[in-house]
């Protein structure tokens, strides 16, 4: 598996068919994905350790690991990590179309 590096972490796409994608996502102390959605996907986001801010709509809360939430399409959604230590999640992608590009940043403190 192949490890595609961020200026937040990383992610490695773990496994992929028709219809949904599921990656491991690292998420590096003080790394903050950016404000976003996704017109043709849903995600679920397992954290298996460390703690996660999480951002659902107009929702903000901590999320401790063993737990999960679920994004519907076109949601605007954000995952921090505001911790010192590293963030994993294990993300499971639904949808028709599920490419890299399927993004809609709204705030992005890279620049993307």
């Amino acid at each position: 598996m192949e490890i595609s590096e961020r200026p937040w972490g990383s992610y490695e796409v773990i496994l992929e068919y028709f219809g949904y994608k599921v990656k491991k996502i690292t998420v590096n102390p003080g790394g903050k994905l950016s404000l976003q959605s996704h017109e043709h996907r849903s995600e679920h986001w397992i954290i298996v350790s460390g703690t996660a801010k999480i951002t659902i709509g107009k929702v903000t809360q901590e999320r401790e690991a063993g737990s999960s939430v679920f994004i519907k399409r076109g949601v605007r959604h954000r995952l921090e990590n505001e911790t010192n230590k590293i963030t994993e999640l294990i993300e499971v992608q639904l949808g028709n179309y599920l490419g890299e590009d399927d993004i809609k940043r709204y705030e992005d403190i890279y620049g993307r």
